[in-house]
C-alpha cells in the first residue's frame, strides 16, 4: 500500500492510482474499526452498564425468592434501628431514667443499623433487560460493541473520506470542506450526548411506566438497546442539519431568506422526521422535535452571517478592482 496522505489538487493520478489509494484507505479504515470493535467487545460490561443507566431501579418483585427475603429482613432491621433511635432520644429527655438505659438503647440502635446495612437495599438494585433464547446475550453484546466502535471511529473514517476526495476540490472548496469535516464529528457527538442525557431517560421512564399497574413490565435487551442506540444515532445525524443547510447555501440552492419564509413547512418536516425516529410516544417526539427546531433557527442565523460576510468580501474585492481605474 502507498503512504496514506492527502493528494494535492495539482497532482495527476491514473485510475489505477485512485483505485489503489481507495483500497488502501478502505483497508486502514477497516483495520481501525476492527481494533476499536475488539476493544469495545473486551469492555462490553461498562458499555452495557452505560446503556442500562436509563432503566429505573428494579422493584423487589423482580428479585429472586432469597433476595426478596434478604431485602425484607434488611428493611425491617433498618426500620427497627430508626425506631430504637427515636426511643433513645425520647428516653434521654425523660427524668429519672438511668443513663445506662439510654446507652443500651443507643447500642441496640447501632447494632440493628449495622445488621440491616449488610442486606441489600431494593432501591439500589439496577434493573437489567431480559434476554430470550440461548444466543441473544452474545449477539446483543456484539451489536452494542459494533455500534460503539462505529461512533468512536467516525472522526477517523470522515478524515479518510475527506483525504480521498480532496484532489477533486479546489483551494476555495477545501477551505469550506475542512471546517465541515472538523465540525461534523463534534455535532454528531453533541447530538449523541444530548440524546443520552436528555431524551432517553424521560422516554424510557414514560414508556416503562405507562399503565404499569396493568402489565408485568419487562424489557427485552435486544429491543431496548436497539431503541436506545438508533435513537442516539438518529438524533446525532440530525444534528448535522446546519452543515447540510450550509452546503446547500454554498451551491446556491437555498438562502437564509428561503429558510425564514418556509419555517412553517420546515416545522412540519421536522415533526415528520421526529416521528420516523424510534419512539412514537409524545414525550420522545417532543424531546426529538425541540432540538431540531432550535438547530433550524440556528442554521438561519448561521446562513445570514455567512451571506453578510460574503457580501462584505465581494464589496471589498470590487473596491480594490475599481481603485486602479480611478487613478
Amino acid at each position: 500500500m502507498k503512504a496514506l496522505r492527502p493528494i494535492s489538487h495539482d497532482e495527476r493520478l491514473s485510475v489505477i492510482d485512485h483505485l489503489d489509494e481507495l483500497r488502501s484507505r478502505i483497508i486502514v479504515s477497516g483495520a481501525m474499526l476492527l481494533v476499536v470493535f475488539l476493544f469495545c467487545f473486551w469492555q462490553n460490561g461498562p458499555l452495557l452498564s452505560v446503556l442500562n443507566r436509563a432503566l429505573p431501579s428494579a422493584p423487589t418483585s423482580g428479585l429472586g425468592s432469597q433476595q426478596r427475603v434478604n431485602a425484607g429482613v434488611g428493611g425491617d432491621l433498618r426500620n427497627a434501628a430508626a425506631s430504637m433511635q427515636e426511643l433513645s432520644r425520647y428516653l434521654a429527655q425523660v427524668k429519672n431514667i438511668p443513663p445506662g438505659v439510654v446507652k443500651s438503647a443507643d447500642s441496640v440502635s447501632r447494632d440493628l443499623a449495622k445488621a440491616g446495612n449488610q442486606y441489600p437495599k431494593t432501591a439500589q438494585q439496577q434493573e437489567k433487560p431480559i434476554t430470550i433464547g440461548p444466543g441473544e446475550s452474545f449477539t446483543t453484546t456484539i451489536t452494542v460493541a459494533g455500534y460503539f466502535a462505529l461512533m468512536i471511529t467516525l472522526p477517523f473514517l470522515l478524515y479518510q473520506l475527506y483525504a480521498f476526495v480532496i484532489p477533486a476540490l479546489s483551494r476555495d472548496e477545501r477551505r469550506i470542506a475542512l471546517p465541515a469535516m472538523i465540525a461534523a464529528p463534534f455535532l454528531f457527538v453533541i447530538g449523541v450526548v444530548f440524546t443520552y442525557f436528555a431524551v432517553v431517560p424521560p422516554a424510557i421512564h414514560f414508556l416503562q411506566g405507562y399503565n404499569s399497574s396493568h402489565f408485568q413490565v419487562l424489557i427485552q435487551a435486544k429491543s431496548y438497546y436497539k431503541f436506545e442506540i438508533l435513537l442516539m444515532l438518529g438524533i446525532g445525524l440530525a444534528f448535522e442539519v446546519p452543515l447540510v443547510l450550509l452546503a446547500l447555501q454554498k451551491v446556491g440552492v437555498i438562502t437564509a431568506s428561503t429558510l425564514t419564509l418556509n419555517w412553517r413547512y420546515a416545522t412540519v418536516l421536522i415533526a415528520v422526521i421526529a416521528a420516523a425516529l424510534p419512539g412514537v410516544d409524545p414525550v420522545t417526539m417532543m424531546m426529538e422535535t425541540l432540538p431540531l427546531v432550535l438547530l433550524y433557527l440556528a442554521s438561519i442565523v448561521l446562513l445570514k452571517f455567512v451571506e453578510h460576510r460574503n457580501a462584505r468580501r465581494l464589496a471589498a474585492e470590487a473596491g480594490h478592482a475599481a481603485q486602479p481605474q480611478g487613478n
